[in-house]
């Protein structure tokens, strides 16, 4: 019955809990308790399997119902009767396979999600990244996706009248991680209201304090289409750590009232550079060897610059001295990465509005915007507690080709492989999706901007058909 296989669900919850809180060497009282439930358990179960061989059981962890009934076996401080019966009535080899059987389906953690698909491309863009999704928790079990779909930026403003509503907001705080398409459009222009308002709290209201632009080459022939020589650009890897919530766009400001002045401040604090760096540094100590950390500043003309280039070295120096460190002026960095951008390969980490400017010219080595994902995030992904980030294609609204279905989604979908590695800790998942993006674009499925032909569905579809290939593979 259905009350029945509730309780069922009830007393083995219990028994896990109990199991991992007890061992059989502590406090006989719960060693007690557990023998008793998980006798239970097993006749209860016995009775089911006997029943009905077909009855369907909630899902049950393998490795939990194994360590329940460990220690129920290996009880070495008391003889169990009741143990003695039940083996004597039903085969302990038969239960055993039982379990096994029933417990191919494991407790899916299940990720709250809030999509905003954004202005003019950005639901295009966005619907391709959520098939990649979708195809991971079709052949993943142990992972379930739950969408919230909200507005954001000019569909915000035309829904509501702000960029940003509330209920917005609350969702997007409290999620596992948050999908964003593009936002934006000349539709809206420059006035008191404007999309980019809405993201902008949305960041300072998420925390989310570092933006991460990876700029690497996608597969290997996209060297091809760069509009710098392959000799020059080949083997191009580095990622940029900005700061996102502070500095000159979130510093105080007077507009032109008339009289031909405007001021805009850049306030940085030590805490927020120090949090920004050791963002940085977590990130090069994922690869080994480590990476070096490129401290991007203008701290020959700037008093924040000066503050920042101390702070960086002080903390990678007292926190981090197995990192290699150094530091380069924004202007002589922004002609490196046209001379000879490898030399910046490893993690580059600057502030709001350097990070902006110099991430935007990296953007164009790969050759299209529509190549490269992005992530901001609200603390360092190390796996000790819950990061909520912000992921999102690097390109804009693209207003001029939205709903001719040829906008590149292949940024959208890396963006969805960000997200797995970061805020939800699946990273052999996220390499898969890398892998069926490479796969996909060799095989000369491209969108027009990477020279092919593609509509913005069929890569979008390819790269599902693609990855599920993979993931089926994989054990």
């Amino acid at each position: 019955s259905g009350i029945g296989v509730q309780s069922l669900d009830l007393v083995f919850r219990c028994t896990v809990l109990l199991s991992v809180c007890t061992s059989p060497y502590r406090l006989e009282v719960y060693h007690r308790i557990t023998r008793y439930i998980l006798i239970s358990f097993l006749h209860f179960f016995s009775f089911c399997c006997n029943l009905s061989p077909n009855l369907k059981l909630p899902p049950i962890c393998i490795p939990s119902s194994l360590c329940a009934l460990f220690l129920f076996c290996l009880d070495f401080s008391l003889p169990s009767p009741s143990l003695c019966s039940l083996l004597g009535s039903v085969p302990f080899a038969s239960i055993l396979a039982s379990i096994l059987k029933l417990s191919t389906v494991a407790i899916m953690p299940s990720y709250n999600i809030v999509v905003f698909a954004g202005d003019c491309c950005g639901p295009e863009v966005t619907a391709e990244a959520l098939k990649a999704l979708e195809v991971v928790q079709k052949c993943r079990n142990d992972i379930k996706f739950n969408f919230q779909h909200h507005n954001l930026g000019g569909a915000s403003i035309d829904a509501t009248g702000t960029p940003l509503t509330d209920e917005a907001l609350e969702a997007a705080k409290s999620a596992d991680a948050v999908i964003l398409g593009a936002i934006g459009g000349p539709k809206w222009g420059t006035g008191s209201v404007r999309p980019e308002q809405g993201l902008l709290k949305l960041r300072k209201e998420m925390g989310t304090f570092g933006n991460l632009r990876p700029c690497y080459f996608a597969a290997p022939s996209l060297v091809d289409i760069s509009p710098l020589k392959v000799n020059v650009c080949s083997n191009v890897d580095f990622t940029i750590v900005r700061e996102l919530t502070g500095g000159i766009y979130f510093g105080e400001r007077k507009e032109d009232t008339g009289d031909g002045h405007a001021l805009d401040t850049e306030p940085y604090s030590r805490a927020e550079i120090e949090r920004i760096t050791r963002l940085a540094a977590h990130l090069a100590l994922q690869r080994d060897p480590p990476l070096p950390v490129i401290s991007l500043d203008k701290a020959n003309v700037l008093a924040t610059s000066r503050l920042w280039r101390k702070v960086v070295s002080e903390v990678i120096a007292a926190e981090f001295p197995q990192l290699k460190i150094s530091h380069q002026l924004i202007d002589s960095a922004a002609m490196i990465m046209v001379k000879d951008p490898r030399q910046l390969n490893g993690i580059i980490v600057t502030s709001n509005l350097f990070g902006d400017i110099i991430s935007d010219e990296a953007s164009v080595i790969p050759g299209s915007l529509g190549l490269l994902p992005s992530a901001s995030l609200s603390g360092i992904p190390d796996g000790k507690s819950k990061v909520n980030g912000i992921y999102e294609p690097i390109h804009g609204s693209a207003p001029d080709i939205a709903g001719k279905g040829v906008v590149n989604p292949v940024a959208a979908i890396l963006s969805m492989a960000m997200m797995l590695q970061f805020s939800l800790g699946r990273p052999a998942e996220a390499r898969a999706i890398e892998t069926a993006v490479r796969d996909v674009i060799e095989a000369g499925i491209r969108t027009g901007d990477i020279g092919g032909k593609s509509s913005t569905k069929e890569v979008g579809n390819a790269v599902a058909v693609e990855l599920e290939k993979l993931l089926l593979s994989q054990p």
